[in-house]
């Protein structure tokens, strides 16, 4: 195929540009959905390779467009990170990072900047080809790591326009096209006691008490899963944990009035939302059913431009067919560009395909240059060399899917 050659040619030809770009990106802190600064950058190099469009949304998301065709591909890329934590505690500056045995090590390279430089490279590599002919492609840089899918149902609630056929999401996959994952939702669990002073404890009603049975049920229930409960033969093991507690208090010297858990419940395709939550409430004796509640968590914190859209944190499971024609344009691209055929596979953790299709039923795949297993680690890292071949996969993708779905 010429077309894959000129593709090779033309990623080389840009191979220093591809990573001085993510190292810029990687070097401008994007945390805790702080992203004008990083997106600032990411646009001027789409305005330095002529996209159309090059603009923050609403929520203060990055979008850049090439073409108006009937056809909608989104590229999805979320460009906020994870904190350092302790910068003390790194054996190396978290953004500037560092580079060695062609792996760069930097907070985000991995989870998910180094899919960035790639997408929008790519893109304009495809755009000069022809093989965004008949599209509309999409870059989405956008807020991820505290509300899986809330910048994708955002962007696309406050554009009717924007009608997506395809999204490419571009967390690490280790080069391979992923498929689906588990589907998660949040919960807290609230037992409501009667305050005393220490001394005479007897006389009041102690929360945490209320909670310790239950807390033991939960753990119970995460060991019952691994048996075989809810098991998917793609998606795995569901799991449920406890990841927060919470106490009122009036004094260290009184009874807690108040105890919170919040729960962690990872979901498969098997498990139906109304029994999930069912399944939590009849953790709760019959007479305590008054004095504690389950309830679902919302997300509703403003973006840094003070947008707010309020959305419920459950995130759908959802997994693709393998002989979908957007799964089957993967699995040929990867063949094309470097003759092997890999293996279809599944992320352990949740991504924005939550909403694309999970909630919007919008046909997805992921592929990215790292391993989601460093994601978050002090070590995090991702291979130059994938970043730079990434590239070559998000440029050719488009003109293999457009033949597929003619």
């Amino acid at each position: 195929m010429n077309e894959v050659n000129e593709i090779k040619k033309r990623v080389q030809d840009n191979r220093d540009n591809i990573i001085q770009f993510m190292l810029d990106i990687v070097a401008i802190p994007s945390m805790d959905g702080q992203l004008k600064d990083v997106g600032e950058r990411i646009q001027a190099e789409m305005r330095k390779l002529g996209f159309d469009e090059a603009r923050f949304d609403q929520m203060g998301n990055t979008i850049g467009r090439i073409g108006n065709g009937p056809k909608v591909i989104v590229f999805d890329s979320h460009i906020d990170t994870v904190g350092v934590g302790d910068p003390s505690e790194w054996d190396w500056d978290p953004f500037v990072g560092k580079v060695e045995d062609g792996l760069l090590y930097a907070r985000g390279a991995c989870d998910e900047k180094g899919s960035t430089p790639g997408m929008v490279y790519g893109m304009a590599i495809a755009r000069d080809l022809g093989l965004l002919d008949g599209y509309t492609a999409y870059y989405f840089g956008n807020m991820e790591e505290w509300c899986d899918g809330i910048a994708p149902n955002a962007f696309v609630d406050a554009d009717p326009q924007v009608k997506p056929d395809f999204v490419v999401i571009g967390e690490p996959t280790k080069m391979q096209v992923y498929r689906g994952h588990k589907g998660r939702i949040e919960l807290k669990i609230t037992a409501h006691g009667q305050s005393a002073h220490a001394a005479s404890h007897y006389l009041g009603d102690n929360a945490v008490y209320k909670m310790m049975s239950i807390i033991t049920q939960i753990r119970e229930l995460d060991r019952r899963m691994r048996f075989g409960m809810g098991y998917h033969p793609v998606q795995g093991y569901p799991s449920i944990a406890v990841t927060d507690v919470e106490a009122r208090t009036a004094s260290l010297n009184a009874v807690p009035d108040q105890f919170t858990i919040y729960l962690d419940r990872r979901i498969t395709s098997n498990e139906p939302r109304d029994e999930v939550i069912a399944q939590i409430k009849g953790l709760i004796p019959d007479y305590l059913q008054e004095e504690i509640h389950v309830e679902e968590l919302f997300y509703d914190a403003p973006s840094y431009t003070g947008f707010v859209f309020p959305v419920s944190k459950f995130y759908p499971p959802w997994l693709l067919e393998d002989n979908h024609p957007l799964t089957l344009a993967g699995q040929s691209t990867i063949e094309a560009l470097w003759g092997e055929k890999r293996k279809l596979d599944t992320w352990d953790f949740s991504t924005n395909g939550t909403y694309w299709a999970g909630k919007a039923g919008i046909p997805s795949i992921g592929f990215g240059p790292g391993d989601e297993k460093t994601a978050h680690m002090r070590h995090e890292n991702v291979p130059l060399d994938e970043v730079v071949l990434a590239a070559e996969f998000y440029a050719l993708l488009p003109g293999i899917l457009g033949k597929q779905v003619k």
